[in-house]
């Protein structure tokens, strides 16, 4: 079943005509026509309008329910760009060596497309989003050795605690960040087997927080 039979499904499913449809999502009826016949591609804007009332988008644009297991916002290899779909960089952490926020210059492993609307709903700036492999064991619990992770570059605070991407002397880690009093920051890895390390506000010149980690894609075990 192509997108454009689903975008049909969908819309019989709640009840509306094409032109009810169309008028939701900003176009004409001949523009819903051309979409549910698969001659024309939805944009993201049209997309997010009929999402808020009650389309299943992640189902029309990938053949999966919103709310299964499947459903979460997992990437696709595209051969080229599709409406509805923001593209996200993929990188080694390992291979990712250079110092700074930036990830220019860095080699890219994959480039994954992500549904728009669903990393929307999970409040990311698809332009702020950057995936990062996951090395080692620190945050078995967590992230296992050769997971994938969305680090949204966009959230930065420790204040709101959770897993953090960062740089500790030129390195990248990632790991569970906490805010003690008087400034100094908690760094945990989820695996017992590592002590956590204080950062004191004295030494915070040898740490940058690069982003959130937001959403894990790893196996099942």
């Amino acid at each position: 079943m192509i997108i454009g039979e689903r975008l049909k499904e969908e819309r019989e499913r709640i009840g509306l005509s094409q032109t009810a449809l169309a008028q939701i999502g900003g176009v004409g009826k001949t523009t819903q026509i051309k979409y549910e016949k698969g001659t024309s591609s939805p944009d993201s804007s049209y997309l997010s309008a009929v999402a808020d009332e009650g389309v299943d988008i992640f189902y029309v644009l990938k053949g999966q329910r919103s709310g299964t297991p499947a459903a979460q916002p997992l990437g696709v290899a595209l051969n080229e760009p599709l409406a509805g779909f923001s593209p996200v960089k993929m990188y080694d952490i390992e291979a990712a060596a250079g110092a700074g926020r930036s990830f220019e210059g860095e080699p890219v492993k994959t480039t994954l497309y992500f549904s728009t609307v669903e990393l929307s709903k999970q409040g990311l700036d698809p332009a702020q989003v950057v995936g990062i492999k996951v090395r080692g064991d620190s945050m078995d619990g967590t992230l296992a050795d050769g997971d994938w992770v969305l680090v949204n570059r966009g959230n930065r605070d420790p204040k709101q605690e959770g897993v953090f991407l960062l740089l500790v002397s030129g390195e990248r880690r990632i790991k569970r960040v906490q805010r003690l009093a008087g400034g100094a920051l908690y760094l945990i890895s989820d695996n017992e087997l590592y002590q956590p390390e204080m950062i004191k506000p004295q030494d915070m010149g040898d740490l940058e927080i690069l982003g959130r980690c937001e959403i894990r894609i790893g196996r099942v075990v």
